[in-house]
């Protein structure tokens, strides 16, 4: 959920306690484990009292489709007959866009039924 509010535009401690409604000390643990991972960075933006800001990496950055993907799956299995809470809106074209699994070889669609694991190069 802290991902999700990052890719929303939350940067700052505070935001994220009152989207979430978690405890402080819980968030401040997650947080800096998605520092720690290297997800999220800790930026300093007042000095005195010292307050941080916590941005997306380009790491971070790179969960967007895992995050959209998820997005997707609660949209087909838990909006309501009135539609989907929240668009993605694919700024380049003004519409509203999904995320579709294709293979980047052949373009056809990949789903659970459609591929299958093998070891790679680094198994």
């Amino acid at each position: 959920m802290i991902l999700r509010d990052a890719f929303y535009g939350r940067t700052r401690f505070e935001d994220f306690q009152r989207s979430l409604g978690i405890a402080r000390n819980v968030l401040a643990v997650r947080l800096d484990r998605l520092v720690t991972a290297g997800i999220m960075e800790r930026r300093r933006y007042v000095e005195h009292p010292p307050r941080d800001e916590y941005v997306l990496t380009d790491k971070g950055r790179d969960l967007f489709p895992v995050i959209a993907a998820l997005l997707a799956w609660g949209d087909r299995w838990t909006a309501g007959d009135e539609g989907p809470p929240l668009l993605l809106i694919h700024e380049t074209c003004g519409k509203p866009a999904s995320l579709e699994g294709t293979c980047d070889q052949c373009g056809q669609p990949m789903t659970g039924d459609t591929v299958r694991p093998v070891p790679g190069p680094g198994a």
